[in-house]
């Protein structure tokens, strides 16, 4: 980059007219490993037993010369194993149970931003701030929650039970402003005042609703329902592929036998 605009003025361009202006960073995660007391080489991580026989499942799914295809899932696994936490030990395991090169698997896991590296509190708060979520108040919620637990964005609360990160969209738009939890659970139809309760909540291990934290049904609009009105929502909409695989080979077998005797003919 800088030798770029060494050469620009020779090329006839005045860089001293090109803009420039400070731009807000949405990640200050090092994307090189950086060794701490709880996260280097001589910190030990092994799958529980049962995480092992989830391994075995896994990896049922892939051709085994294509056992690099689970580096995701069982980056996944070990993360939500381990605390939420994604230790370089971890990592080191899952490259010796998949056959592959560490760097193989270091690579995806400091690519994607929802593998967490360093260690975050007991609840991982990922707040929406994409363009439906911030119009809607979003960052009126993260000031609530900074002001409420006592930490900024990319930070941990003093007590150790929220890490607040802003992410980019969630996929609950309608329900915007939302947010998401341990990478898993979303809480939508957020506002400064009920955040704070959520908040509660979980900080207290009480049960807390999961989707929209108003009385709003799912993403329906004020007016509820108005459409599919008389759509059974308790009915099950499942297939036998067994008997549809028996279907199809016995009408391929019938189509071969008469195709052979329109033949004979």
């Amino acid at each position: 980059m800088f030798s770029l605009f060494k050469t620009l003025p020779r090329l006839g361009f005045r860089t001293k007219s090109l803009p420039f202006k400070r731009v807000r960073a949405f990640s200050d995660v090092y994307v090189n490993h950086r060794d701490t007391p709880d996260n280097n080489d001589s910190v030990p991580f092994d799958f529980t037993a049962d995480n092992y026989k989830e391994i075995d499942r896994i990896l049922a799914k892939y051709p085994k010369n294509y056992k690099k295809s689970a580096v995701i899932p069982l980056l996944h696994l070990a993360q939500k194993q381990n605390d939420n936490f994604l230790p370089i030990s971890a990592m080191k395991k899952i490259a010796k149970v998949l056959g592959i090169a560490e760097m193989d698997v270091y690579e995806v896991a400091s690519f994607y931003t929802m593998f967490n590296r360093t260690k975050v509190g007991k609840y991982h708060l990922q707040i929406c701030a994409t363009t439906p979520c911030m119009l809607c108040g979003a960052y009126d919620v993260i000031k609530a929650i900074e002001n409420h637990v006592g930490c900024k964005l990319g930070e941990t609360s003093p007590d150790g039970f929220f890490t607040l990160q802003e992410v980019e969209c969630l996929g609950a738009c309608a329900n915007a402003p939302m947010l998401q939890v341990n990478g898993e659970w979303v809480y939508e139809d957020l506002t400064p005042e009920n955040v704070i309760g959520l908040l509660e909540k979980l900080k207290n291990g009480e049960e807390v609703r999961k989707g929209p934290v108003t009385n709003r049904n799912h993403c329906e609009g004020p007016l509820g329902r108005t459409s599919l009105i008389n759509f059974n929502q308790e009915q099950k909409y499942d297939r036998d592929f067994d008997k549809a695989k028996e279907e199809y080979e016995a009408a391929k077998l019938a189509a071969k036998q008469a195709a052979q005797n329109q033949a004979k003919k």
